[in-house]
């Protein structure tokens, strides 16, 4: 396993609503950073097609030709949409962690495609919880989505936007003994004038914390809010008090919570690209390991499913004797069965 690694963090505009021009604006991107060397590369939340703004401007109703065209737009995962973005992987020999709405049949789910430079899928997460509104649109995750993965790059693993500010979620994720995580974030432009919770001061701390409590390197990737997209959402003046343009907050910490890169302006397109070298997370681990040496599991606990829960169990009915009696208890065979 390599200790030193180039890693990037995109922060840009999605192709908002365009599913293949998102793809690629995607496959540019990559390239681009393989061009300076990068071997990771971290996208922002529902990248493709764009994060549905639209959710928070308007009632359910009204929302549903935006739903129509959001569902149309979103990524299929056995599409030749995908398996573009999978060769794009495999020929710049990069691992990429790409956040988009994965449409599976009927339903949307808020996910994070990780891919290995070989194009190959290491794992397909889905966001634990929906946030507010967005449980309007997205299903949710299983504890099969809290999960880090072994890599050859070290241990990645990653969740989007509110999902750092659960602690469970956090603990679950540092117990696996997490290296490299990618925290996707959709943009900090919404409702400014109204909350902190939704700024970027405030979910960039989020972002820090992760990395000093969990003493791992964290990829920070932000999108932003175009003009275009105001013209398009922002029908009339409350609309286009509620969201504004810029919002890119993209950033790379170390694990002591550090700064490794300058930010770029919050309305700048580009990569933030920095050498991390893993080994420095011994220094970190050192003064407080909260899955080691820093913690009290004789006082807390974490009680953690981590398994995939299928909506459909198939069941292969019980085959019979011909000369078994007729009057045997069910409800026992069944009891007996189901231990």
């Amino acid at each position: 396993m390599k200790t030193s690694i180039k890693v990037a963090c995109v922060q840009a505009v999605p192709a908002f609503l365009d599913l293949q021009g998102s793809v690629d604006k995607t496959i540019k991107i990559i390239a681009e950073a393989a061009e300076k060397g990068v071997e990771l590369i971290a996208f922002p939340e529902t990248w493709i097609p764009g994060y549905p703004w639209f959710l928070w401007l308007d009632s359910p109703a009204a929302n549903m030709p935006w739903v129509y065209q959001y569902h149309l737009n979103s990524l299929e995962l056995n599409s030749d949409q995908a398996k573009q973005i999978a060769d794009a992987a495999k020929k710049h020999n990069m691992h990429v962690v790409l956040g988009l709405s994965e449409r599976d049949h009927g339903s949307l789910y808020i996910s994070q495609w990780i891919i290995d430079h070989h194009g190959e899928t290491i794992a397909v997460r889905r966001k634990l919880k929906a946030t507010h509104v967005e449980r309007t649109l997205f299903g949710e995750g299983d504890g099969s989505s809290l999960k880090v993965y072994d890599t050859a790059l070290g241990r990645i693993g990653a969740l989007c936007c509110w999902e750092h500010l659960q602690p469970l979620n956090r603990y679950a994720m540092y117990s696996q003994h997490e290296q490299i995580h990618i925290a996707a974030w959709p943009s900090f432009s919404l409702y400014t004038d109204m909350t902190a919770a939704l700024g970027a001061e405030v979910n960039n701390a989020a972002s820090r914390l992760y990395a000093a409590e969990g003493q791992c390197f964290v990829l920070a990737s932000c999108a932003m809010v175009s003009q275009e997209m105001i013209d398009a959402l922002c029908t009339d003046d409350t609309k286009k008090q509620l969201l504004k343009t810029g919002g890119g907050a993209s950033r790379i910490y170390g694990p002591d919570g550090g700064d490794l890169v300058t930010p770029l302006a919050e309305d700048e397109e580009g990569l933030l690209i920095a050498d991390i070298e893993l080994n420095h997370i011994i220094f970190a681990k050192n003064a407080a390991d909260p899955v080691g040496h820093y913690s009290r599991p004789d006082v807390f606990q974490l009680v953690f499913n981590a398994q995939h829960k299928p909506n459909v169990i198939y069941s292969a009915p019980t085959v019979r004797s011909a000369i078994e009696p007729t009057n045997v208890d069910v409800t026992a065979e069944l009891e007996v069965e189901g231990e």
